[in-house]
């Protein structure tokens, strides 16, 4: 199976679960994105990745309108119904990966991405089809889970990621993303980091990972060093924090 269609059967499965999730129905980076689009006005705004579709029901009573797109169709028909069901006439869904976006050039205000770009095959080719599809004064959103500079912390962090959901591909560096933006022709900073925590039984039940992978991150976490224990603050039940952050980009000037 390609990566594409692992991570569409992986989240169509979990769509039900993903959009009942305190985790990703809440917290402070929606109101965040929530207030950054308001800024702008009649906002035509393109969400990458969008999952549940959180990230658009937050920024659309104040968008002219939003595209909710994704690479698992149950995803969008989740978003499709949530939709109706929330009065959100303004979202429409529209299916396909991230490096390929079937868009017009310059056909967004803003771009934006929540909890994805870490499933991405080619984050460089999906920054380029943003830069390509933002008009003339747009602007990017990113909301992801960071890697760890020091490679001890990291290892531990991508491989109870792997473990946990066999689509997940990395997550990026600060230093990674910036570097990812400047090449496709943008100019990005960090706005915000913080810690999210995760309750393992929920984390783990939220995306149906069989009971060998809970083993084996359980295991994982247990023999892991001290200093990586304390970091993601590992609790006797297996619940852990991740650091999260938030990046804003824009078209670099000629």
């Amino acid at each position: 199976m390609k990566h594409h269609d692992q991570v569409a059967e992986a989240f169509g499965a979990t769509a039900a679960a993903y959009l009942a999730s305190p985790v990703h129905a809440t917290g402070a980076d929606l109101r965040t994105l929530a207030e950054a689009i308001a800024t702008t006005p009649d906002a035509v705004v393109l969400d990458m990745g969008c999952g549940a579709g959180h990230a658009s029901f937050a920024v659309a009573p104040h968008a002219a309108s939003v595209v909710a797109y994704d690479i698992a169709p149950p995803m969008l028909a989740t978003v499709a119904a949530a939709a109706r069901e929330r009065g959100c006439d303004n979202i429409r869904t529209q299916q396909g990966a991230a490096e390929q976006l079937p868009f017009a050039a310059a056909s967004f205000d803003w771009v934006i991405s929540r909890m994805s770009a870490h499933h991405w095959r080619d984050v460089g080719a999906a920054l380029a089809e943003v830069r390509r599809v933002l008009k003339p004064g747009g602007r990017v959103l990113f909301v992801d889970i960071a890697g760890h500079d020091e490679p001890l912390f990291d290892t531990h962090l991508q491989a109870v990621e792997l473990l946990r959901d066999g689509s997940h591909i990395r997550n990026y560096r600060a230093n990674e993303w910036l570097a990812f933006f400047a090449a496709a022709g943008m100019v990005a900073n960090v706005r915000q980091r913080w810690r999210l925590p995760l309750e393992f039984a929920a984390w783990v039940a939220r995306m149906r990972t069989p009971e060998p992978r809970v083993v084996a991150i359980r295991s994982l976490w247990a023999s892991a060093p001290d200093e990586v224990r304390q970091y993601y603050a590992v609790a006797d039940d297996g619940s852990f924090e991740l650091d999260a952050l938030l990046l804003e980009a824009r078209l670099a000037t000629p």
